[in-house]
């Protein structure tokens, strides 16, 4: 499969369809009327949004404040529209890169499709047989992913006001009321 890139998209956002305790995790980018929808897992979306923040906040740092790079999502960016429907899945994403160009001041994100020789593979290693959505996005546009990718792994099933453990809709056995109290 070829690298599916995206130069920049028109959007690129985090999103999930399904119930709270029943998700599935997309990444989705757009560009007029072509879309192309990842999966991945919960984990995977906020590691994402997690290492985009760290990332953005290392290349302001070591600008000294003179690189294009928001410190807040610019109001203008927040998107907290539905995915794209219908939802496709090109395939399921396994490793994913983060890098900062600096040349044309912009975050290059990989998500590279999970094979069943995943821990044989090196990220940014070409293999045609492996599918690669490529984005390549401003720092503004990857602050307002981040925030949105952040929200939409809250938006999941509430805490248990006890444990913190999530509630489930078939039940939830608490350790907190069986005896445990670590």
């Amino acid at each position: 499969m070829p690298v599916i890139s995206y130069d920049p998209p028109e959007r690129f956002v985090a999103g999930a369809v399904g119930r709270p305790g029943d998700r599935a995790f997309y990444l989705q980018a757009r560009s007029g009327r072509r879309v192309t929808s990842v999966g991945l897992e919960k984990f995977q979306v906020t590691l994402l949004a997690e290492r985009l923040e760290e990332l953005l906040d290392e290349v302001l740092r070591r600008s000294g404040g003179e690189a294009p790079v928001p410190a807040a999502t610019p109001s203008e960016l927040a998107d907290d529209g539905p995915l794209d429907q219908p939802v496709e899945e090109e395939f399921k994403v396994g490793t994913m890169a983060l890098a900062w160009d600096p040349d044309d001041e912009q975050v290059v994100i990989e998500a590279q499709e999970v094979t069943e020789s995943e821990e044989d593979a090196e990220v940014g290693e070409e293999d045609p047989a492996i599918a690669v959505l490529r984005v390549r996005i401003s720092a503004a546009q990857a602050r307002a992913f981040a925030e949105r990718a952040l929200k939409v792994v809250a938006a999941g099933r509430p805490p248990c006001p006890l444990c913190g453990l999530p509630l489930d809709t078939e039940g939830h056995v608490c350790p907190r009321q069986n005896g445990y109290l670590g």
